[in-house]
């Protein structure tokens, strides 16, 4: 556990959360339906965080190519995810402000880590949602701009500033939304009146939880739909990862399950009314009193005004990221040009995103996934990601019942192992004989499952999704633990009963003596192989905490890898395993 944050910290804070944004980018996409349905928030936050964590890689890539003495410089980055940061020692970062990072705060410091964060988030912030992200991070930022560490006091005041920050990018703040979901972070954060990190932060994301589920009585919009604000789900997985990287474990959430997206009746838009046509974003550079002129000047041709800029305060700033939507696309790029020098202009037409009027076309059916799954907690995980799931066993007129009752046109099929294979493919064939097109993505554990159902995107054609899936599943190692129950002899040697066997790939590759040490050597074995995620589903038979012990010690021997850990509830095995 830690008792502050630094730059480290806020380094494995940007890898946690970038990964968790990753994994829920489909979900939060389905769940935007405010003003309109199916929207890309998750797509957009995830695009605006990837900016800011190469912001930060870079900066401290430069910081540490530059001319330096002592032991202040930053290790390489050690893998090929350019938001994975570079490693660096606990005592670096309490070095004095003296050295060569933003403002003149030493590169370790948690100040210095938010603040490129944030300046990568502003220049690269994709959509409305994408912009006051950009604001959340600036605001923390601002807070503790020159701080090393970050106690739980300096956190409310951060999460407080990045509320103040979030409010003022919004022309016209609406609650029930991510607004709305950061305030009550920050109200909570606050009334703890505590310095104790651990219970600031938890405190932090519970409260923003909790008002995630309020947005629905906030907004009707999303009560009709069922679902919660989009924005607000992903600041709650970069809470809930910040929990995560502080205390060792990862909150226990509900699920948030979308519900399907009915076909849009009008553009694809996060915010604003469909009065108007075209999203119109750009990066400018201007002074202050040009960018007041030009915010009014926008005001009145459209909607979903958001300007901010990069400084502390508006007079510092000198580069601003504006985001608005209009009907004269042109009146809007000539008043940026009359402010300043506008520049990375990007212009959305709604309507090229209209759902096809009369007959779906082959390609836009309405799609589904089915899964064979056994266990409640990978049930709820797969529900979240809109699939429907199937218990393990089923028989192939059990799937094609299954696979019809969805009512799509085109439906994807992940199995799970051993006969399951067999019965997807014949259930399969049944359906393709009905007029469903289905494909069987050959996943042989839930774990790959999930690593497929992650980079599900409707808005690709349906067979390059497939490949897109399951090139996403070969991709993820997959390993389980179990027991042995019987002497017998394997690959890796005789077991005995109650040893405990660890399977790549349904092949024992290690027999141990208990559960978290022969986890532990697994794991050791696989990351030595290269791996940045590790998902982790604990059986129903697991002994208490093996979770939490197994992913104690990958923070600890492997920080910059992301680590998942679930609930998976499986009977037959108690760990399953992931790397990706």
């Amino acid at each position: 556990m830690l008792e502050t944050l630094d730059g480290t910290a806020v380094r494995r804070w940007c890898v946690g959360g970038l990964a968790a944004l990753k994994r829920h980018q489909g979900e939060i996409d389905r769940l935007n339906v405010y003003p309109v349905p199916d929207g890309d928030t998750g797509t957009n936050m995830v695009l605006t965080f990837t900016a800011a964590a190469q912001a930060l890689t870079d900066g401290l890539a430069g910081v540490a190519a530059s001319p330096r003495t002592e032991d202040h410089s930053a290790a390489p980055a050690r893998t090929q995810d350019h938001s994975a940061a570079p490693a660096r020692t606990q005592d670096h970062s309490a070095a004095p402000a003296s050295g060569g990072g933003p403002d003149g705060a030493d590169p370790g410091g948690a100040g210095a880590a938010l603040r490129l964060l944030a300046r990568g988030a502003l220049h690269g912030a994709r959509g409305n949602s994408g912009v006051i992200l950009s604001q959340i991070l600036r605001g923390l930022a601002e807070a503790v701009c020159a701080a090393q560490t970050v106690d739980g006091r300096a956190l409310a005041d951060g999460l407080r500033g990045a509320t103040v920050a979030a409010y003022s990018a919004v022309a016209r703040p609406v609650e029930g939304t991510l607004l709305s979901v950061v305030a009550a972070a920050a109200d909570a954060a606050e009334q703890t009146a505590s310095h104790d990190l651990r219970v600031v932060a938890r405190a932090a994301a519970t409260g923003a939880a909790e008002a995630l589920a309020r947005t629905p009585q906030q907004l009707s919009l999303l009560a009709d739909a069922g679902v919660v604000d989009a924005g607000g789900r992903g600041l709650c997985l970069l809470l809930d990862t910040l929990v995560e990287v502080i205390t060792g474990e990862r909150p226990v959430r509900s699920p948030t399950v979308p519900t399907p997206p009915r076909a849009p009746l009008t553009a694809v838009r996060e915010t604003g009314s469909p009065e108007f046509a075209y999203e119109v974003q750009f990066l400018l550079t201007a002074d202050e009193p040009a960018v007041r002129d030009l915010r009014a000047t926008l005001a009145a041709l459209g909607d979903s005004l958001v300007v901010v800029g990069d400084g502390p305060t508006a007079a510092a700033s000198t580069t601003w990221n504006v985001h608005v939507h209009v009907n004269d696309v042109g009146a809007a790029v000539e008043a940026a040009v009359a402010a300043g020098q506008p520049y990375q202009i990007s212009v959305t037409r709604f309507a090229d995103q209209l759902a096809p009027v009369g007959p779906v076309g082959p390609d836009q059916a309405a799609r589904a996934a089915v899964v064979i799954a056994t266990g409640d907690g990978v049930a709820e995980l797969f529900a979240a990601e809109g699939a429907v799931v199937i218990p393990g066993g089923p028989t192939a007129g059990e799937l094609l019942a299954a696979i019809r009752d969805t009512g799509a046109a085109k439906v994807v099929v992940l199995p799970d192992d051993g006969p399951g294979q067999e019965i997807a493919a014949e259930a399969a064939q049944e359906a393709r004989s009905l007029g469903i097109k289905v494909s069987v993505v050959p996943t042989r554990s839930p774990v790959q499952a999930l690593a497929a159902l992650a980079v599900r995107d409707p808005g690709r054609r349906f067979d390059d999704d497939v490949i897109a899936m399951a090139e996403a599943a070969g991709a993820c190692r997959s390993a389980a633990l179990c027991v042995a129950s019987r002497e017998a002899l394997t690959v890796a040697g005789a077991c005995g009963p109650g040893d405990v066997l660890a399977l790549v790939e349904g092949e024992v590759h290690l027999i141990g003596a208990d559960l978290p040490a022969t986890a532990i050597a697994l794991l050791d074995r696989m990351l030595g192989g290269g791996g940045e995620l590790v998902t982790l589903l604990v059986g129903e038979r697991a002994p208490a905490g093996l979770g939490e012990a197994v992913h104690e010690y990958l923070r600890n021997r492997w920080p910059f890898v992301e680590v998942q850990c679930f609930v998976g509830g499986q009977p037959d095995y108690p760990l399953l395993v992931g790397v990706e």
